[in-house]
């Protein structure tokens, strides 16, 4: 990332400029700072400003001319190498002393005397407090722990038919950012698994990786605006639309940003209608990973419990999806979703 001046008419919440003004010269305390506010933006529009240096180090937001979000372009449909037979690394000891979650976890996927009912119960449980501890602390070891912990879900649900489809069963309807990470993680990967079937051209690893990673962003924004029991302004959305490239930074900083990450945490909240974001790509120019993880990621959102609404069942879900939602879709991928659950 670098620094780039834009047209003060493209300013945003969430950018950091340095204005080359004194600061006795205009109305802010400091000439350098973050766009936090409606306000301040109206200020910086109201100075009458041609263009304005923005530091995207700082910010909130991505530029997309930058050369380093190429990862987004590169990724092919297909041919990408898929993972036999790996050896997964040691779990950093930072998380194998803390009550072994990852180690539990791995524990139950290689239990082979265990039914598939009681395996799924187990390995949701153990999954939800993986990615809760991961999100109460997203450092670089975590994540890169998370993904190799991850890697093992992925090969149960392409390997055990009968445990991956229980653990529909039994996701939760709480709506917290860990929980809905699970879901959605485990829903994309099998519907990753219900159309490459016939495929070895994906790295199914990586792809789970990032279905579960997919709002990772989330753990930088303010609680008060994740959390906020009514419909959010203009400020707040805006705010909350920044969370894919936070999480693009925590992957990248942590040095675990794969293709297939980078494309499912920054296109899954854009619609195949233009109506999504954060770069309102359309149709196929939005990757079919990021396609994937937002049909499961609406879904998820649908069938949760939350304090303004209640949750829908599966069927109910889906006929909405299907009524109200389908021209924010992949109609072909939508479709198979819901063999996932017939």
């Amino acid at each position: 990332m670098s620094k780039r001046k834009i047209n003060a008419q493209d300013l945003q919440i969430g950018l950091y400029v340095e204005l080359e003004k004194s600061w006795f010269s205009h109305d802010f305390l400091k000439s350098e700072f973050k766009i936090t506010t409606q306000k301040q933006l109206d200020q910086l529009l109201g100075m009458k400003l041609k263009q304005v240096m923005v530091d995207y180090d700082k910010s909130d937001l991505y530029d997309t001319d930058e050369e380093d979000l190429t990862l987004l372009e590169q990724l092919p449909q297909s041919r990408m190498p898929i993972v036999k037979d790996p050896k997964f690394a040691e779990i950093p000891e930072q998380w194998s002393s803390d009550k072994g979650i990852t180690d539990d976890l791995r524990n139950v996927l290689d239990d082979k005397l265990m039914l598939p009912r009681d395996k799924s119960v187990a390995v949701y449980k153990h999954s939800v407090s993986m990615m809760e501890k991961l999100l109460d602390a997203p450092t670089a070891e975590n994540i890169k722990a998370s993904k190799q912990a991850i890697y093992q879900l992925s090969d149960m649900v392409m390997a055990d038919d009968d445990t991956a489809k229980n653990m529909l069963m039994i996701t939760s309807h709480d709506f917290y950012t860990y929980t809905h990470s699970v879901n959605v993680g485990i829903t994309s990967v099998l519907l990753s698994k219900e159309i490459f079937k016939h495929s070895d051209a994906h790295d199914l690893h990586e792809l789970a990786a990032g279905f579960f990673l997919h709002d990772l962003g989330k753990v930088n924004i303010d609680p008060n605006v994740l959390n906020k029991p009514a419909r959010l302004n203009d400020a707040e959305m805006k705010l909350i639309k920044t969370h894919p490239y936070q999480g693009y930074k925590l992957l990248q900083a942590a040095d675990a940003l794969s293709p297939e990450c980078s494309t499912i945490v920054m296109q899954h909240h854009e619609a195949f209608n233009g109506n999504g974001y954060p770069r309102k790509l359309k149709g196929q120019e939005i990757h079919l990973y990021g396609r994937i993880c937002a049909i499961a990621d609406v879904f998820d959102a649908l069938t949760a419990e939350r304090s303004y609404k209640k949750a829908l069942k599966t069927f109910d879900a889906l006929s909405l999806m299907k009524q109200n939602m389908i021209e924010n879709f992949d109609k072909d991928l939508f479709r198979s979703f819901v063999k996932i659950y017939q």
